[in-house]
């Protein structure tokens, strides 16, 4: 039986199940279930509601459904690249005023139910879609020089400190890890998630060290520890080199092959902070490295470590077969590090002035048209290297 048919049939019977006595009412309605094959409870309450409406669904009206609502939080989420909602909660409070700055001053109720508002009811109003990507191709190649002289990390470090950093590259291949091309270096720390990324022209040692270099200048705390994979970008003698003649002599050690969740941080920040800006497209041209760069240094390095939040474990137990896992606050990787103790006031006044400067949706729209420009030029190229 389709749907026209069940609603013709309930609105024949509902009448005669309204005029019905009690002991009358079971049977009518033990036929009503057979027949359209409901539950006993909701076919009561479709045989108890009004002609021509349908029942209402139990529960206390949403509070949320207002369409002044829905327009801010449809902004904000595409505006944060369409952020989960734990974090879309807790970045609430950094976007907002700058929404007012540009959309005007929102109404005292609406922006309270704004702060008060649960991740289940962004869930339920929002209904993210999730987009599959394809995979991309892996370009690690191992380094076996220096294997024996770099030790593999078995431990964890003292997480209590900031500048305990992972390292990984990303290729801008395309389709074939054939040829030159662009890549991407990140390097994420430990405890504030702090991240930074840089490109460089292939993957070639000096080329690596020259942005780690770059990187670490730009960190608000020093560099106490570099963990990277297996590749031969990292197992070299001129990283060893730049290491052990360092001033602070960072600890560096390696994950073990083939085990990507050692270095799970910055393989999770391969993809919020390489993939999700720049897809899987193939970068072969030369140009395109200080165009990413002018990107990864400035707008990009600015909106993710001051304005987006991140989610940190607190603890993970397991439960007979499955994992049950706590996550603190979630919170920016700048505000971690302002409350970092080990972190000078110096460094920490120079970040406040800095984050005061900023609005997210300022940098969003730099960080448009700066993508424009790159990938405008790999269109360029693409067509180029098909004539030929």
């Amino acid at each position: 039986m389709g749907k026209h048919e069940r609603r013709v049939y309930l609105e024949a019977i509902r009448k005669r199940y309204r005029r019905a006595r009690r002991g009358d009412k079971g049977k009518i309605l033990d036929e009503f279930c057979s027949v359209c094959g409901y539950q006993r409870k909701y076919a009561i309450r479709l045989l108890g509601s009004k002609l021509g409406k349908s029942p209402r669904r139990p529960g206390r009206p949403s509070q949320y459904n207002q369409p002044a609502l829905l327009t801010v939080l449809r902004r904000l989420w595409l505006a944060t690249d369409q952020m989960c909602s734990k974090r879309l909660v807790a970045a609430m409070p950094l976007w907002l005023p700058h929404y007012e700055t540009r959309f005007g001053v929102l109404d005292g109720s609406l922006r309270l139910m704004l702060t008060g508002i649960s991740p289940a009811s962004i869930d339920r109003l929002l209904k993210p879609i999730r987009v599959q990507h394809p995979k991309g191709l892996s370009g690690t190649k191992p380094g076996t020089l220096l294997k024996n002289q770099i030790p593999i990390r078995t431990l964890h470090w003292d997480i209590t400190l900031p500048g305990f950093m992972e390292a990984d590259t990303v290729a801008h291949c395309g389709n074939s890890l054939a040829g030159d091309f662009v890549w991407s270096l990140t390097l994420t720390d430990i405890l504030t998630g702090w991240t930074e990324c840089r490109a460089t022209w292939n993957k070639g040692s000096s080329g690596v060290l020259e942005q780690i270099k770059t990187i670490e200048k730009t960190l608000p705390f020093q560099l106490r520890g570099f963990d990277c994979d297996n590749g031969s970008e990292f197992l070299n003698h001129y990283l060893l080199r730049y290491f052990s003649e360092h001033p602070v002599k960072p600890v560096f050690t390696r994950s073990r092959p083939y085990k990507k969740n050692d270095n799970a941080h910055v393989e999770q920040k391969n993809w919020t902070h390489v993939r999700q800006l720049f897809g899987y497209e193939r970068f072969d041209n030369p140009e395109l490295t200080n165009l990413m760069n002018a990107l990864y240094a400035n707008e990009w390095s600015q909106l993710q470590n001051h304005f987006y939040p991140t989610l940190k474990l607190k603890k993970k137990e397991r439960i007979g077969a499955r994992y049950c896992k706590q996550y603190h606050t979630p919170q920016t990787p700048y505000q971690r590090v302002m409350s970092c103790e080990t972190v000078t006031d110096d460094i920490k006044s120079k970040l406040q002035t800095r984050h005061e400067t900023l609005d997210p949706f300022d940098l969003k729209q730099q960080i448009d048209a700066k993508l424009r420009a790159i990938f405008s030029m790999v269109k360029v190229t693409s067509v180029l290297r098909q004539r030929s």
